[in-house]
């Protein structure tokens, strides 16, 4: 595991981030826009409030930071330190212009879910998910520069506004990588699998990936599921394949991360897509 402090300051040095500093013993890095996610370390045994709300402190005093889609333009960060000394940070989180995508061809029962047990598959389905993204333990596998679970075209982004078969419906929630089914998928970061569910109503084959404080991925519209409920597996390692499970046009990728509840931009925390030759 890297050294909290070195890794602070490695990732102050990489291109297109930001730096926020309070005093020495309170230190953020990270994508302070919507959809980012932010690492702050702290004294050894501080506690940490985001808003208001207590968040995992490592034994290092590292803590994550995440801002939704739709985050507002301040987050306020406060630190307790062992000592009985406080001190705090107002976050400025940049806004983002997003995107409207439309999608056609869509089957209209997977746009507009009218029967009974359609609607209770997607509930249950629905708290699965959930119930995924809760875990809360300490180990920081996130320590890691994030790679590309495939590479290829990039046909959906981040926060986009959804227009399926004309009608709005939720923003898009990860980037989507246009490949073939069958196209083998990689962990981005070392991790537990929370989930793994052969055919959701709207995802298909789903995975979780769970990295952390809270910190998950998700890997949607499944061909295939390589890995189990509880497994452990390491950055790199191939986990799924790529399908046109669940609500798609075509075969793809859909990659999305959370921290709980927030929905943070996977994009922002990988190298720009390779071009391919």
């Amino acid at each position: 595991m890297k050294d909290i402090t070195q890794l602070a300051v490695a990732i102050l040095l990489l291109p297109g981030l930001l730096w926020a500093e309070a005093q020495p013993e309170l230190r953020l890095v990270g994508d302070f826009v919507q959809g980012g996610l932010v690492q702050g370390v702290a004294q050894p045994g501080a506690t940490v409030k985001v808003d208001g709300k207590p968040v995992r402190v490592s034994e290092g005093g590292l803590f994550l930071v995440g801002f939704g889609r739709d985050a507002l333009a301040e987050s306020l960060v406060q630190v307790s330190y062992p000592d009985g000394r406080t001190a705090e940070k107002l976050l400025r989180v940049a806004r983002r212009e997003y995107k409207v995508q439309r999608i056609d061809g869509l089957p209209k029962r997977k746009v507009t879910p009218r029967s009974k047990e359609d609607l209770a598959r997607i509930r249950k389905e629905s708290a699965l998910s959930r119930s995924a993204r809760k875990r809360d333990d300490p180990r920081t596998d996130f320590l890691v520069d994030f790679i590309w679970p495939v590479t290829g075209p990039i046909s959906g982004v981040y926060g986009s506004q959804r227009i399926l078969n004309g009608q709005p419906r939720r923003p898009h929630f990860g980037v989507d990588i246009a490949r073939p089914t069958g196209t083998p998928v990689a962990a981005p970061a070392a991790g537990i699998v929370t989930l793994a569910h052969p055919d959701m109503f709207f995802s298909g084959g789903t995975l979780i990936l769970d990295h952390g404080h809270g910190l998950s991925s998700s890997f949607l519209h499944l061909s295939r599921i390589l890995v189990e409920k509880g497994q452990r597996v390491e950055q790199g390692e191939l986990i799924a394949e790529i399908g046109a499970t669940g609500r798609v046009t075509g075969a793809h990728l859909d990659w999305r991360m959370n921290l709980f509840t927030k929905r943070v931009d996977p994009q922002l925390l990988v190298p720009p897509m390779p071009q391919e030759k």
